[in-house]
């Protein structure tokens, strides 16, 4: 792997880590608080692609599971794995590959506008379902909600999700458009 793509691939984690800094609001009614992160892991699938989101997160993941506190709240440690939001955390990794994978399939068509923003668009969205998907499983089957609890809890999450889906949509396009595919990640 070239420097260059290491580089991007610590930028990106970087990025999520800040994205953490920023206060997660907790919610009274459900073990799950709303953060900036998951933006972040939809940004780096959607800039760097499958590979290089997925690595991106991966690294995320292996800094908290050291004991980092690098997420949300300033949590980290491996009892995270363990908790409520394990399953979103998890929900990470596909969220960025799918993004990813999406936005690599976008930029082979070479794709302008609001045509190339429609596809990370959808990119990202699709990665926020399976992130909620992840979220929610685990929070039916490991933290023992109802599934009706674990659904209309999770909603509360889709609307700020769609935001962040669109901020990553917007930022992958500025950026195919203004430095082309020299950000995928080799």
């Amino acid at each position: 792997m070239q420097t260059r793509s290491l580089v991007l691939i610590a930028l990106f984690t970087a990025i999520i880590v800040v994205l953490g800094l920023i206060p997660p609001i907790m919610l009274g009614f459900f073990p799950v608080p709303i953060h900036a992160q998951s933006l972040g892991a939809l940004l780096a699938g959607v800039v760097l692609g499958a590979r290089g989101g997925t690595l991106s997160v991966l690294l995320l993941l292996v800094l908290v599971a050291i004991g980092l506190p690098v997420l949300a709240g300033g949590r980290g440690g491996l009892a995270v794995f363990v908790g409520p939001t394990a399953g979103y955390l998890f929900g990470h990794l596909p969220a960025a590959f799918i993004a990813g994978w999406v936005a690599d399939q976008v930029s082979k068509r070479q794709l302008n506008g609001w045509k190339i923003f429609g596809g990370f668009f959808l990119g990202a969205v699709l990665g926020v379902v399976v992130q909620h998907v992840f979220g929610v499983l685990w929070l039916i089957l490991y933290v023992g909600l109802a599934p009706s609890d674990a659904l209309i809890g999770d909603l509360v999450f889709v609307p700020g999700d769609l935001v962040k889906a669109a901020i990553a949509a917007y930022a992958g396009q500025f950026i195919a458009q203004n430095f082309g595919a020299r950000t995928r990640v080799a």
